[in-house]
């Protein structure tokens, strides 16, 4: 596998296009124009008639003539017979011939002139063409409505039906075929057994590909066998202008996919210098472009957005879209391999005057980091990653304007916390939560750098026997703050059900065949551990597993249930959540610390607004199982 860097993998994929003559901007088709939204227009469109296309009123009134309108004011009104001088008139009907102004209704009053005739009554004149749209007021005939190269909006369909078009030429949408291939992988909703995946990449690749203005179609699985991949493959490129074929583009026994580019027609280049995404393929089969997109979702993603969306927007004839940037300040060190380009997926939220961004999960196949992503950090190829505090620049991944109104919570992971957001889209769709979950120390400390607006904690101090306030007196002593509990809640160990390795209490931990699963230094959870460990003389080394860390309850959980470990120390609540057993081992207090300051946004007024007032809320979180909300939403420390 080849390791080309990222600028020059896209030189190379670009100018090889353009001299197989694939590059090209496609050609034009006729649609219907009430049926083009999002289209790109092949050609200019231009008004056949004028809108209006005759002078017709503005104003419910009467059409008059402005001239017999002269001299009228309040002490020498004009009277106009009906229908002589002066004719009834709605709101967008034609002028009659030989009028030209309207007077609103509200404005004249209706007399009798004689005894038979009616007229009304001005005590202003009109200026000429006086409340008449004229025509052509607003689209002349053979007036620009839309250019070239131009994405159709709801507004420009408007503009062009008024302008006489019932169809529009527009760029020729790209054809993608989409062919998964895996004997591991299964279709969505077939019932799941050892050692089968999903299929979740065509469907993400598909609708990443639609909204890039191409039409994309996902072709059945095929299994890891190379004349079946070079068979639908073959189909493929016949009928398609590019395709998509997932997995099998990396350098193992069963990767088939660079054979059968390399058989059929021209591989490229393999291997890009980048971080997810380095197993891409990209060729060319007849005149069809192909790439072979790595089977990790997260490497999926980025080099679909990378090397193909750019691909798509040069045969609509757009230009490269620019991605709007933010300066961000990093809330925790980020280490990276030399070497490598690397896409780091973060969390951002403005806490004070500046963005805070925290990484999230870095893996490939991690997918729910694509899905909780604010944006994208580009780590260098001849960096070693970013230091803690450090200033970045993101490429945004959502709208600015919610990052804006995006609280920030760092600290402690509960499970509460995912609840919490949904209730808070639910009831104040504007807000969200951002949780990341770098332990409670780690919380406390994003607070007195003012790189979180709150925290979750659960800190028990062994001298006092409380919880949190005595690490808020001494790590944030020059801060105003307030503490807010939102749960009690159980730890203990968290073990598989029937207990099968018969686990009772810490000192079991020692034993020759129990695999232990901790939590990362800093958490409240790790604290709990270690004080039971040195009140019992055991030192960590003699633990198997002590040094195998989880970032969240349900990732010790899940860890369990797998059979990776046999016990890990975790909250009832996640224990419940996977069917698992639990030995308890204490009750702690966990609670939200945050500055005076950020008490006060609107954003987190909403967010403690549901922890105190909303039942639904409150029953949710009894259900989960192992929680005491008795003092949910109440102040336990203010300074």
């Amino acid at each position: 596998m080849d390791s080309i860097p990222l600028d020059e993998a896209l030189r190379k994929w670009f100018s090889f296009l353009a001299e197989q003559g694939i590059l090209a901007v496609f050609p034009g088709e006729a649609v219907e124009a009430a049926a083009s939204m999002d289209r790109i227009t092949a050609e200019p469109v231009t008004a056949l008639v004028s809108s209006p296309f005759f002078h017709s009123s503005a104003m419910d009134g009467y059409a008059v003539r402005f001239d017999a309108t002269f001299g009228a004011s309040e002490t020498t009104p004009v009277q106009l017979r009906i229908p002589g001088d002066a004719v009834y008139i709605n709101t967008g009907e034609p002028i009659p011939d030989g009028f030209n102004a309207v007077i609103m209704i509200e404005d004249v009053n209706v007399v009798t002139s004689s005894l038979e005739d009616k007229a009304i009554e001005i005590i202003k004149a009109a200026a000429p063409y006086q409340h008449i749209r004229v025509i052509g007021e607003d689209i002349v005939a053979t007036e620009l409505i839309l250019p070239e190269n131009h994405k159709i909006r709801a507004i420009d369909i408007g503009a062009a039906l008024a302008g006489g078009h019932t169809q529009i030429k527009v760029r020729k949408r790209p054809s993608v075929a989409i062919i998964p291939t895996g004997s591991e992988i299964v279709t969505p909703g077939v019932p799941l057994t050892k050692g089968k995946i999903i299929d979740s990449n065509s469907a993400m690749l598909q609708g990443l590909i639609n909204a890039s203005g191409a039409s994309a179609i996902c072709y059945p699985i095929v299994k890891d066998d190379l004349s079946e991949i070079k068979a639908a493959v073959s189909e493929a490129v016949r009928v398609h202008d590019l395709v998509l074929i997932i997995a099998g583009s990396s350098a193992g026994s069963r990767d088939y996919t660079s054979t059968v580019i390399k058989d059929l027609g021209q591989c490229i280049l393999h291997g890009v210098n980048i971080k997810p995404g380095r197993p891409l393929i990209l060729g060319t089969i007849g005149r069809c472009a192909v790439a072979g997109v790595p089977g990790y979702p997260v490497s999926a993603y980025i080099t679909i957005d990378l090397f193909i969306k750019p691909l798509i927007q040069k045969w609509l004839g757009l230009s490269a879209q620019a991605v709007e940037t933010i300066p961000a300040v990093i809330g925790r060190t980020i280490s990276s391999a030399i070497g490598q380009e690397e896409f780091v997926r973060v969390k951002v939220g403005k806490v004070g005057n500046r963005f805070v961004a925290t990484p999230l999960g870095r893996g490939a196949g991690v997918m729910m980091s694509l899905v909780r992503a604010d944006a994208m950090l580009v780590i260098p190829a001849m960096s070693e990653g970013v230091g803690a505090a450090s200033e970045v620049n993101l490429s945004l991944m959502r709208p600015k304007g919610d990052i804006l109104n995006t609280i920030v919570c760092i600290g402690s992971h509960d499970n509460t916390l995912d609840v919490l957001y949904n209730f808070l889209k639910r009831k104040y769709p504007q807000y969200s939560l951002s949780s990341a979950h770098v332990g409670s120390m780690g919380g406390i400390i994003a607070i007195k750098k003012h790189e979180a607006h709150i925290a979750g904690t659960h800190l028990l101090d062994e001298q006092t026997g409380l919880y949190n306030i005595p690490f808020i007196e001494k790590y944030l002593p020059d801060e105003k703050v307030i503490l807010v509990n939102l749960v009690y809640r159980e730890q203990g160990f968290i073990v598989r059900p029937g207990n099968p390795k018969h686990i009772s209490t810490i000192d079991d931990l020692t034993r020759e065949d129990i695999v232990f699963i901790n939590r990362q230094p800093g958490t409240g959870t790790r604290l709990l551990t270690d004080k039971c460990l040195r009140e019992r003389g055991i030192p960590g080394q003699k633990i198997r597993g002590y040094d195998t860390i989880e970032y969240t309850h349900m990732a010790v959980a899940s860890a369990v249930a797998s059979g990776r470990a046999d016990t890990g120390m975790g909250i009832l609540t996640a224990a419940i959540a996977l069917g698992l057993d639990f030995i308890p081992v204490a009750k702690e207090r966990y609670d939200f610390v945050l500055t005076q300051d950020s008490y006060a946004l609107p954003m987190v007024e909403a967010l403690f607004d549901i922890i105190r007032t909303d039942t639904a809320f409150r029953q949710t979180t009894l259900q989960m199982g192992g929680y005491d909300i008795s003092d949910m939403g109440k102040v336990m420390y203010s300074n």
